[in-house]
């Protein structure tokens, strides 16, 4: 058995599938990070990401997979599900080692895991298109915070570039303090620097008319629901309470 560290990202991934074959390595296990274990006679081999490795990999399963099989499994590895990378791996080798397609063989352990895990992230997609509520800071930015169960940040940016085409915005994911930028032209990944204030609480650089917006927005939240027709159980199943933080309707 042979011990794979890499740096969890999915160059990285795609840079030990290449180390795998190159090396005719069969039984693997995966771990980010640092290797922390102390026992004598262990095989571990330290993967460092290479995008030019990584591209032949890519450029292998694109051969192999549609496009949207392709994207299924990219999807996959944003969840960052603990302890399913050797899953994720184990379909990455079934790809390139059956004579046929495998998207649709559910017969298999790993083509059936990974369309369950692909089900998770994207009705966190969906949750996160549906629950994003920009806030106007004072240079004209939309900015909002959200914190997914899984990394969905990467899938968000062609939903909001055409639903925002006209506005500059950002979407920080303050669990992973990374955010996605749109600029007018183009979209890319940054970081800010949340050391002397609270990143979903930014009211210093607010528009000074952002406070009436959240309060319109509340009271048409108010107006739009029935009492009569209140069903706690439903409300909670569609809008899960650990969304509510960011919702100006819930605050």
């Amino acid at each position: 058995m042979t011990t794979l560290i890499y740096d969890g990202t999915f160059e990285g991934l795609l840079t030990v599938v290449f180390e795998i074959y190159e090396r005719r390595l069969q039984q693997v296990k995966l771990q980010k990070g640092v290797w922390l274990s102390m026992a004598l006679f262990e095989d571990v081999l330290q993967i460092t990401t290479d995008n030019g490795r990584a591209g032949r990999v890519l450029n292998g399963l694109r051969s192999r997979l549609s496009a949207e099989g392709l994207q299924r499994l990219y999807a996959a590895h944003l969840a960052e599900v603990e302890s399913e990378d050797g899953m994720i791996l184990g379909y990455i080798r079934y790809v390139f080692d059956a004579p046929f397609n495998v998207e649709e063989d559910y017969g298999n352990k790993y083509v059936l895991r990974l369309s369950e895990i692909v089900r998770t992230v994207r009705r966190e997609k969906h949750r996160m298109e549906a629950f994003v509520r920009f806030k106007e800071l004072q240079d004209k930015t939309f900015y909002a915070t959200i914190e997914p169960d899984f990394n969905v940040l990467p899938l968000l940016g062609k939903h909001f570039k055409d639903r925002y085409a006209d506005q500059k915005w950002i979407i920080y994911d303050i669990k992973r303090n990374y955010g996605l930028h749109y600029d007018l032209h183009d979209l890319q990944f940054i970081t800010l620097d949340f050391s002397t204030t609270n990143p979903t609480n930014v009211i210093s650089a607010y528009q000074e008319n952002e406070s009436l917006y959240q309060d319109l927005w509340k009271n048409y939240f108010k107006s739009a629901n029935i009492p009569a027709r209140k069903n706690t159980k439903l409300h909670m199943r569609h809008i899960p309470k650990r969304y509510w933080r960011h919702l100006p309707e819930k605050l």
